[in-house]
């Protein structure tokens, strides 16, 4: 009984690790994204240059941690790192879920998003199978017994891990969970779908009585039917609150709203466009690649020039700022600006190319692998 509940432990927590690890990995940056917001509520800012290098490191060492638990390599070394871990991350998303200091854990990236009480619970059960596994550690046995093929496996998985990490960080995920995927249609996902209900809310008024000093709370409906407006000794208190009753659909994309300078938005027209657009993605100037940006540049007088491609450059920063950047990189494209949230989902790079047509998203690039002029002649303009 005891190898069943051993092995299954083992399974269980080793393919889980190996699991959460690749899924962050695929997106490293977007797990660097929330480090950062991490590191903000703990007052921890001066780790949030390195976030994504830190999310990097963290993505790995699951996997490696996961694959060295399932070969049985180091079993006492590897208890002792599952058990600190876990212990550390039990203790994280209590705190996220009590104190409401973040709203998602990101331990399954946007592939499986989790609430911090949902992600506490999954923890709390892996801390009880990993209190197993360490136990029990010294029952477990190593798939190869030769120290040097341990070794060479380990570091093989190591190399591997890293590796993937570091390529779908400099081009981008290879599975993308985000809305802004690529054949997305921009629009119809901004909408809620006809048969669809949005949110249900309720206005709630704090009242009180001028004779009598009773107090209450009473609903928008209640305030209404009850009649109670009609009787001048009861008075408003404070400002009305309104509260969620009950959660309906949500569109996966609700926080985009494009505007210029002066705040006219440019929603509608820019992701509407009928023809091709090209719209790079600077989320945050202050930090982007100014020699891809270069490259973009040249990319944007070509594509308009020959073909009469839109070219956009969308930012979160001020319009003093962009004005600053603009001058200082001699900048081509029409600049207009959104929210950080939505850019950064948009495309994992800053810069980040899409190619647009008529509201669905062709394709998109980091700027380390964005096609040249001519490929995107051949492949799109051309035709």
């Amino acid at each position: 009984m005891r190898d069943k509940i051993l092995g299954f432990s083992r399974f269980f927590v080793g393919a889980l690790f190996i699991f959460s690890g690749l899924i962050k990995a695929n997106d490293p940056l977007g797990f660097g994204y929330k480090l950062q917001e991490y590191f903000e509520v703990f007052h921890m800012n001066f780790l949030s240059g390195a976030a994504t290098g830190i999310a990097i490191l963290l993505c790995t060492l699951e996997i490696v941690l996961g694959a060295l638990l399932l070969l049985g390599f180091w079993s006492k070394k590897v208890a002792w790192g599952l058990l600190l871990l876990i212990i550390f991350f039990t203790l994280l998303t209590f705190v996220s879920a009590a104190f409401k200091v973040v709203t998602s854990c990101g331990c399954f990236g946007d592939a499986i998003p989790l609430t911090p009480w949902q992600s506490f619970g999954k923890d709390l059960i892996l801390l009880v199978l990993i209190i197993i596994i360490f136990i029990n550690k010294n029952h477990i046995q190593p798939l190869f017994k030769k120290e040097s093929t341990q070794r060479n496996i380990a570091i093989a998985v190591t190399a591997i891990s890293l590796a993937f990490g570091l390529f779908t960080y400099n081009v981008l995920p290879i599975i993308d969970f985000l809305p802004y995927k690529v054949g997305a249609h921009i629009p119809s996902l901004m909408v809620i779908p006809p048969g669809e209900k949005p949110d249900e809310f309720e206005i709630m008024y704090h009242l009180k009585n001028k004779k009598t000093k009773e107090e209450k709370d009473l609903s928008d409906k209640a305030y209404l039917k009850t009649e109670i407006w009609k009787d001048n000794n009861w008075e408003i208190i404070g400002e009305p609150i309104k509260r969620l009753v009950k959660k309906g659909f949500e569109p996966k994309i609700k926080d985009l709203i494009i505007t210029d300078a002066s705040g006219t938005d440019y929603t509608k027209e820019l992701i509407e466009n009928p023809y091709y657009s090209l719209i790079f993605v600077a989320y945050d100037l202050n930090n982007t690649n100014e020699q891809a940006i270069g490259k973009l540049n040249a990319l944007a007088i070509n594509a308009t020039q020959q073909f009469n491609i839109r070219t956009v450059l969308l930012t979160s920063n001020s319009a003093q700022d962009a004005e600053a950047f603009i001058k200082r990189n001699n900048l081509f494209s029409e600049v207009f600006y959104a929210d950080a949230v939505p850019l950064k989902s948009m495309v994992r790079a800053n810069p980040g190319v899409l190619l647009l047509k008529n509201g669905v998203i062709v394709n998109k690039w980091n700027n380390h692998n964005v096609p040249t002029f001519d490929q995107l002649s051949r492949k799109y303009f051309d035709k």
